[in-house]
């Protein structure tokens, strides 16, 4: 199959890539490389594809494509806060204006990368899909908006996917810094503290990109029947865990850490405990192989083995102080387009 992969340049897809290749699929990339210099250790081996913002992307772009794999967004809650704007532009428009070229050029299954924040402040019950969707910031609304727009293109030959991926995790050759147990387990490593901002009782439905990439997989080539217009959440109950739980494994995988949990930024609205068995009804035989305990591990060894340093860490592989020093540098506009 020959496969369009959205945000190939990425934190997940350089982990997806070569999982998808694995499979017997044809990659062909597309990514506006925002994140591409983002590595730590080796550079990874990116397949062909188009250097091309997501905004810009044209019926050439997904000619002779059998399948989508919509990953490139701004995936960041605060960068979203902070140009609610252009992650509206990109992340819904942009997406569904995608999403129709493909439709219109014969693509029949369009995976579409989903979050479970979706679920905004849900409490302690787990919530499947069919629960009410409170997004509690834009880049969650703008994935809501993305998925009701996706549904009323479904037709009997054009199969939109919803995949509600948990908090991603893990170690991916193209870092992110700046989701929870990622952002953890580093500050555990350079600090000694495994420092906790908020009071450490929300509940985190955490996946490890790998799982993420397994998942998109087999949904790929799963029946149609059993995929088409639904929405599945993406992860294990057995990494629905609260941040101080999360704050606990991460101090145990870093021998010499300790937990401080400040409580300054107090009660984080964001918090769910997820359902995910949908997704293994559909596709029989597919489980999460990745702990939370198992993750913080291989991080550690990885940001050791790699050298990560304070400066990485918080600039380098940090969404928002990446795009701000390309801004101040002036590589990009007030759009986040390249500078020609």
């Amino acid at each position: 199959m020959r496969v369009l992969l959205t945000g190939h340049q990425g934190y997940l897809g350089t982990v997806m890539a070569p999982v998808l290749t694995a499979a017997g699929h044809e990659v062909v990339g597309l990514d506006a490389g925002l994140f591409a210099d983002c590595v730590l250790g080796p550079a990874p081996a990116d397949p062909a594809g188009h250097r091309v913002d997501l905004r810009d992307v044209t019926a050439e772009h997904v000619a002779g494509v059998d399948a989508v794999i919509h990953l490139a967004a701004l995936s960041n809650d605060p960068l979203g806060s902070l140009a609610p704007e252009l992650t509206y532009d990109i992340n819904h428009h942009a997406s569904v204006r995608l999403a129709r070229l493909a439709r219109d050029a014969g693509v029949q299954r369009f995976l579409y990368a989903s979050t479970c924040s979706v679920y905004g402040a849900a409490g302690d019950d787990l919530v499947g899909e069919d629960a009410p969707l409170r997004p509690v910031t834009p880049y969650a609304e703008s994935k809501v908006r993305v998925e009701d727009d996706l549904h009323a293109l479904a037709d009997g030959d054009f199969s939109p996917v919803y995949m509600r991926n948990a908090t991603a995790f893990g170690f991916s050759p193209r870092l992110r810094a700046d989701i929870v147990l990622n952002n953890l387990v580093g500050h555990a490593l350079l600090s000694g503290e495994v420092l906790v901002l908020s009071d450490g009782t929300p509940w985190r439905p955490l996946v490890h990109a790998a799982d993420i990439a397994r998942a998109f997989t087999a949904a790929l080539t799963a029946p149609r029947v059993a995929v088409h217009d639904r929405a599945f959440n993406i992860g294990t109950e057995d990494n629905n865990v609260t941040v101080a739980e999360i704050a606990g494994q991460v101090a145990e995988a870093v021998s010499g850490s300790k937990v401080v949990i400040t409580g300054e930024t107090g009660a984080d609205p964001r918090s769910y405990r997820v359902d995910f068995s949908r997704f293994r009804a559909a596709v029989p035989g597919f489980a999460c192989e990745w702990s939370v305990r198992r993750g913080a591990l291989e991080l550690a060894d990885a940001y050791r083995a790699h050298g990560l340093t304070q400066d990485d860490f918080e600039q380098r592989f940090t969404r928002l102080a990446v795009l701000r020093a390309q801004s101040d540098a002036g590589a990009v506009d007030d759009t986040l387009r390249w500078r020609r």
